[in-house]
């Protein structure tokens, strides 16, 4: 057995959230040690959870799984077994609701020892911590690229290197590289604000804008200063654009006129 710390055994990745998956899968590597033959073997039927052909389809949704075991935990989603008794939102299983309790709570036990920013969840301040540390430990494998979330680098190799938009809006057919990109985009169509401020009887369609709100409002985040300038920004990729107008940097070509941009142009 695997002695790494962060796999607990066969059913840990089937409690990760879908945003966790892939960083979950990096932390299952065993890099403290030279793997025997019998961690190698639990490794292979370990990533078979993830690799393995998705076979047990959801008849209520487009989803599918690799085992039935999966496929019976998802139902509940459906269900409503685990339900939470706040929002309504519904959960596969009652670890999922109880990590999502906290959202409605406030509370947030897990603090920074930088800065003092506090989370909600373990996993929130193991990716906040990345800003001081500068640690990008998800590589793309075509370009070599770094990244500090698993799912900065899905979006990048889909959109950069495949534009691969499997996920597609039930109400207007728009495809997308993700599914919660598709989740966002679908609150156009409902309407629907499930992030709703602690402090205020303010809420929001998307958990950027809450996180936007909280630092300009209460004062509640970690601003992003320009070094040269002193402006602030609530987000590192907001500020790295700007960084680019100070350093004259335009690292994007048209493949048609050859014109050069700072900014990404879809």
């Amino acid at each position: 057995m695997i002695t790494n710390a962060h796999c607990a055994g066969d059913r840990c990745c089937e409690v990760q959230s879908e945003v966790d998956t892939n960083e979950h899968l990096q932390d299952c590597k065993p890099t403290l040690h030279v793997p025997t033959v019998c961690d190698e073997q639990f490794i292979t039927r370990h990533r078979n959870r993830h690799t393995a052909d998705k076979t047990y389809s959801c008849d209520q949704c487009e989803k599918s799984f690799s085992t039935k075991a999966q496929l019976r935990r998802h139902v509940n989603v459906h269900n409503g077994k685990y339900k939470c008794s706040e929002c309504g939102k519904c959960f596969q299983d009652n670890v999922s609701l109880t990590r999502h309790r906290p959202v409605h709570s406030g509370e947030k036990p897990f603090e920074c020892s930088v800065c003092g920013k506090r989370f909600k969840e373990a996993g929130s301040l193991k990716r906040h911590s990345r800003i001081h540390s500068g640690e990008k430990p998800y590589r793309c494998h075509l370009c070599d690229k770094s990244f500090s979330q698993s799912i900065d680098l899905r979006r990048h190799e889909r959109y950069i290197h495949s534009n691969v938009r499997p996920y597609s809006c039930s109400y207007c057919g728009k495809q997308f590289a993700t599914v919660k990109d598709m989740k966002c985009h679908v609150r156009v169509h409902t309407g629907a604000k499930p992030f709703f401020c602690t402090h205020c009887s303010k809420c929001f369609g998307r958990h950027l804008q809450l996180k936007a709100h909280l630092l300009k409002s209460h004062n509640e985040g970690t601003w992003f200063t320009c070094h040269i300038c002193r402006k602030k920004f609530s987000f590192k990729y907001n500020l790295m654009k700007h960084m680019r107008r100070h350093e004259g940097v335009k690292p994007y070509v048209c493949d048609e006129c050859q014109s050069v941009s700072i900014q990404q142009v879809n």
